[in-house]
């Protein structure tokens, strides 16, 4: 079954199930029922694919939220509760997560984070043993086991599942990142940690690879993740980058799954320079991305003889698009970039690394590469809704935008979309016309309003 068949999921997004923590569904029952059901699940999956049930291992990991250490907790309980066993890695990016599923053979892995928003949000998301996220027919599987643990009989003594700590988890994964860098020895690079998972892991792997670096927001304190700080809120890091004659600057978000960078003049280079840098270095028969990568960025490509392909927006998308056209290059405009030939998932830091990697091997600079590559204005507006699905529907919006591309006549795009993890409608505009643009957008987001 196909995930455009699937049936709708009710707490699962695009990237895991996300809310507030401590309200529903991110309370500690509804999470340790949610622990209870992922066990009952993963138990099946393994029992299927090996003939016997076996004991069932799960690596969880978290970023510095406050509330990650009540998630962290809640689901322990519900998998152990159903007899597996759980590791604690502590905090890690969500790539070290994935890295772990599988460097300790684990047969699934969890991180609790919210990625780049605010701390009082928080999320569970669900690795396979691959260190790939969870299919949709697992995390289907999970929610309606959601209404059955309730009614299975206890586990007692032996068959309840243990929990252990591995102490050692940041070492392996800094270790994994330091084998993917270059040599960075003679740049001077700012850098910008979120205040999240990367903020003692990334600035330990550039200096290891013999960059010059000056790091911030490297003290999280549970409230100030992503705080005006990271890959969405790059202004800080263009000053410190301007004003110290750094040659770049590099920004991860609160989970460490994105980079963006910052070139010498302050310039932002973002997922679409990136893809392009490393789909010329790596010589790509291919790239995906999705609908909200710019055009620019397919002509240029084209102009290489590189086809570009689009799916819709969330790296899961463009994960399938990728394994489904035997490509490895791909990403957002967001920094989240796979590199599937390395690694299953999104990695900042190794998108820096691979990167500056590609930047060092055709001889340029990220000066030249955001000039190579103009981007046509581009516009996104985000409107909060009551209900997305209800929003996008009416008849009146559906008609304001087949009227705003009858404007545009091939010149530019419109994309009308409900987020995946928000109460949020993004109206993106993008067209040769700065002015029009933004006057489009603004009476598209005016019927949503």
């Amino acid at each position: 079954m196909t995930a455009a068949h699937l049936p709708e999921r009710k707490f699962f997004g695009t990237d895991g199930v996300r809310s507030v923590a401590g309200e529903f569904p991110l309370t500690a029952a509804w999470v340790m029922g949610l622990g209870a059901a992922a066990a009952e699940v993963l138990k099946a999956q393994k029992a299927a694919a090996v003939g016997s049930a076996g004991r069932v291992s799960v690596v969880i990991g978290k970023d510095t939220r406050q509330s990650g250490d009540m998630l962290e907790a809640a689901l322990a309980a519900g998998l152990t509760s159903r007899g597996v066993n759980v590791i604690h890695l502590g905090v890690l990016p969500t790539p070290g997560v994935s890295f772990l599923t599988r460097a300790l053979d684990a047969d699934a892995g969890v991180v609790i984070s919210a990625s780049h928003n605010p701390y009082q949000d928080n999320g569970i998301k669900f690795f396979g043993a691959s260190g790939s996220k969870l299919s949709d027919e697992l995390e289907l599987g999970i929610e309606a086991a959601l209404g059955e643990v309730a009614g299975l009989a206890p586990l007692v003594g032996t068959e309840l599942g243990s929990v252990t700590n591995h102490t050692d988890a940041e070492r392996v994964y800094v270790s994994y990142l330091i084998s993917h860098a270059p040599n960075l020895t003679g740049l001077k690079i700012a850098m910008d940690c979120a205040n999240g998972a990367a903020y003692r892991i990334a600035p330990k792997v550039f200096q290891a690879a013999g960059a010059e670096l000056f790091a911030v927001y490297t003290t999280p304190d549970g409230r100030n993740i992503n705080k005006d700080c990271g890959s969405t809120h790059l202004g800080h890091l263009k000053r410190i980058v301007q004003s110290g004659g750094y040659d770049l600057g590099v920004a991860f978000d609160g989970d460490a799954d994105r980079a963006l960078f910052v070139d010498a003049r302050g310039n932002e280079v973002h997922g679409d320079h990136l893809l392009l840098l490393n789909a010329r270095a790596r010589n790509e028969s291919g790239v995906v991305t999705t609908i909200m990568s710019n055009m620019a960025l397919e002509l240029k490509l084209k102009e290489a003889g590189v086809p570009l392909k689009r799916t819709a927006v969330g790296d899961r998308y463009v994960h399938e698009e990728l394994h489904t056209s035997g490509l490895h290059l791909g990403g957002e405009q967001s920094g989240h970039l796979l590199f599937l030939d390395v690694s299953p998932t999104g990695d900042g830091v190794l998108t820096a690394l691979l990167s500056l990697a590609a930047m060092r091997q055709l001889g340029t600079t990220l000066d030249l590469l955001h000039d190579d590559l103009t981007m046509f204005p581009q516009t996104l507006v985000n409107m909060r809704v009551q209900n997305k699905a209800v929003a996008v529907g009416r008849p009146e919006v559906q008609a304001a935008v087949q009227a705003a591309e009858a404007r545009l006549n091939g010149r530019g795009r419109v994309n009308l979309r409900p987020s995946g993890t928000e109460n949020l409608v993004r109206v993106m505009v993008e067209g040769p016309d700065e002015a029009e643009i933004h006057e489009i957008a603004a009476e598209i987001a005016a019927l949503i309003r």
